[in-house]
């Protein structure tokens, strides 16, 4: 039987020639899918082919019966996107992507992180996340009423922002589109979030890495930020985007493929 494999789809480089773009893949966050990136696409397409993927049980992906871990995710995006790529991903995305670029540093050429940390909760050394007490409530509230805690949820992604209003009703259109995630994707995908802890392998990673953060976000708070840069090699650095909150790239999209751009062209990895 032919082994279930996530949805994507590959866009080709408006800007440039198909034998000029490099490849670039988008990994979503929780609860939602690929068009939550539908804003910086057309920004990306000057430079590169852009592939989006959405993660099993969320927009048009299907859920197979393997366990569904963070290695998991990642062997699936792996499975979908080009030989070799820069990969951007927001929030759990984010996990993925770094996930892939651990396990693959021959398939991966950078990685850009969108209101992702190495550990989204709390520890005695890692405060500046969110409380294990609120993210147990929150799981809770998943399991009793998952679809009124993901319309929550969307409230705050935006809370603090300038266009918070504009952005809940934008996600709310996303999320559905496609029809709301499977029960299992959502559980399992919080406990990813609650469990992983990267920050031990931050410093491992071959390839460049920029992590992007949102002043005002109220799940991986800015303080966030200090945290991690320790953790960084010479290759990896942060940027802060003032006036977003968990959605930068739908907040202020040119701000923030501004801040993608800069960190391709610091590192060589586009010309110009």
């Amino acid at each position: 039987m032919p082994r279930l494999i996530p949805f994507h789809n590959t866009y080709k480089a408006t800007g440039v020639s198909d034998d000029q773009a490099r490849d670039i893949v988008l990994i979503h966050g929780w609860g939602l899918h690929a068009i939550v990136f539908d804003d910086i696409v057309p920004a990306l397409l000057e430079r590169f082919r852009v592939t989006v993927v959405d993660l099993p049980g969320m927009g048009q992906s299907p859920l197979p019966n393997d366990p569904y871990t963070l290695d998991f995710l990642a062997d699936q995006v792996a499975a979908v996107m080009p030989a070799r790529a820069h990969l951007l991903g927001w929030s759990l995305g984010g996990l993925v992507a770094l996930r892939l670029a651990l396990d693959h540093p021959d398939r991966v050429q950078s990685v850009v992180t969108v209101a992702t940390t190495p550990r989204f909760t709390a520890a005695d050394d890692w405060p500046a996340a969110m409380k294990p007490d609120i993210f147990n409530a929150f799981e809770q509230m998943c399991r009793e009423d998952y679809e009124g805690t993901l319309v929550r949820f969307l409230a705050l992604n935006c809370k603090g922002a300038e266009s918070m209003r504009q952005d809940v009703a934008r996600l709310k259109e996303i999320l559905y589109f496609c029809g709301l995630p499977a029960h299992r994707a959502l559980r399992e995908g919080l406990a990813i979030l609650r469990d992983t802890d990267l920050r031990g392998d931050l410093a491992a990673l071959e390839v460049p890495l920029r992590m992007i953060f949102g002043a005002r976000d109220n799940i991986v708070p800015a303080a966030a930020m200090a945290a991690v840069e320790p953790l960084l090699n010479e290759r990896g650095d942060t940027a802060l985007i003032e006036q977003v909150a968990h959605v930068p790239f739908l907040s202020a999209p040119d701000t923030f493929t501004r801040a993608v751009y800069d960190f391709y062209r610091r590192h060589q990895l586009i010309d110009g």
